[in-house]
């Protein structure tokens, strides 16, 4: 193994951990047992997952070594106990997960220079595994910062600057794009996931695309025309949901009196950044949003062929790194997928259930952010970090 690709290994795992230790040090212990939505995991379950998930692949897979304990096996497995159930499992407290996780990254670091990243062995061939699984965690601090985000009495003394960036202009219009064969998704091996291989060729018919992000201003204006009302906006499934929520913003915003909107942002009320991308808004809310301005969500294909282009003084801007954005395709594999090196990751999650997210937001670090990574999630949820972008056709 090559001296750089272990230091870049070592960096991620532990650029991983210092971030997450960072995230939950000022949480006392009362708020990470506690459970504050039956959507999340109690912190400490998410701080003793990564632990087990990495033990399981860089310890148990990589070296043969023997479980910690064999009942975390079920315990800190996501697809046996949903999150609503978790606080009931018979989990670590804050003390003893710090102490588990601390234990495996020793062990791991220990047994790194031994490993053979040149082998023909898939799992290790250029550090894959462990990009895996420092991506995982990563992965998991933004579920954390979604956690702590619904905590209405915590204000995280580190949350300043935890939110997306102002739009230049949020009255740019929209980006040409013309009809044309395209490649998407990539056959990269390293450090990206399964559900984004392989690289292949989509046809594209020409189409319009927002410059930036919906904004909190634009947003508003949906929502003071009646947006939340007029049942003629809202697909069949959105109108449902829309009734039985009985929602009339994106979540955390809040309007007293007929003042003024505000928001909750990390334990604290504040005005509403007229200039800042809209987040904690649901597919089916993004949608009714585009069908009220007269255009669409484009498709997961569209989204990726614009990103190439972002930055550029023409092209669309801040696609990356400052909200998800919610695209009308839903989850499935490319052409050619296969699983690895498990099926639970994508697998068996593909199907119209769930509705394919791209960009990463300003909760997303950098490893994860990247044009080919592809998030999923149900088109009720909203307590992620999601806006969206209009699309049309040209």
């Amino acid at each position: 193994m090559s001296v750089d690709t272990e230091s870049r290994i070592e960096a991620g795992l532990e650029g991983a951990r210092a971030r997450t230790l960072a995230l939950l040090a000022p949480v006392d212990d009362t708020d990470l047992v506690g459970q504050v939505s039956p959507l999340m995991s109690p912190l400490v379950w998410d701080l003793a997952h990564v632990g087990h998930y990495e033990e399981l692949w860089l310890l148990r897979n990589v070296v043969g070594a023997a479980p910690t304990n064999a009942l975390f096996d079920d315990v800190y497995d996501a697809f046996k106990h949903p999150r609503r159930d978790r606080p009931s499992l018979p989990i670590l407290g804050p003390a003893e997960a710090r102490a588990f996780v601390a234990g495996v990254r020793a062990r791991v670091l220990d047994v790194l220079a031994t490993i053979d990243l040149d082998s023909g062995d898939p799992l290790l061939r250029d550090g894959f595994v462990y990009g895996m699984v420092a991506q995982h965690e990563h992965q998991h601090d933004e579920t954390m910062l979604a956690t702590i985000q619904l905590m209405e009495q915590f204000a995280h003394p580190d949350a300043s600057g935890w939110r997306p960036s102002e739009v230049d202009r949020d009255d740019s219009g929209m980006v040409d794009v013309p009809a044309g064969t395209f490649f998407i998704g990539t056959d990269e091996h390293a450090w990206v996931y399964d559900n984004e291989r392989s690289r292949h060729e989509v046809e594209l018919a020409p189409f319009r695309i927002d410059r930036t992000p919906v904004t909190n201003r634009q947003y508003r204006a949906f929502v003071e025309d009646g947006g939340y009302d007029d049942s003629r906006l809202w697909s069949d499934a959105g109108w449902e949901w829309r009734q039985e929520a009985a929602v009339e913003a994106p979540q955390f915003w809040e309007r007293e009196g007929g003042g003024d909107w505000s928001r909750r942002r990390y334990g604290r009320r504040e005005g509403l950044p007229p200039h800042e991308p809209v987040q904690h808004v649901c597919w089916h809310e993004a949608d009714a949003f585009a069908t009220w301005r007269g255009a669409r969500l484009p498709t997961e294909a569209e989204w990726e062929v614009a990103a190439s282009h972002d930055g550029e003084p023409a092209g669309p801007q801040q696609m990356i790194g400052d909200v998800w954005e919610w695209t009308a395709t839903d989850f499935a594999g490319y052409p050619g997928f296969v699983s690895f090196p498990y099926r639970e990751y994508s697998e068996v999650l593909f199907g119209p259930e769930y509705k394919v997210l791209r960009g990463g937001s300003w909760a997303t670090d950098t490893s994860v952010r990247r044009t080919t990574f592809r998030n999923w999630d149900y088109p009720i949820r909203r307590q992620i970090f999601s806006g969206f972008r209009c699309a049309a056709d040209a």
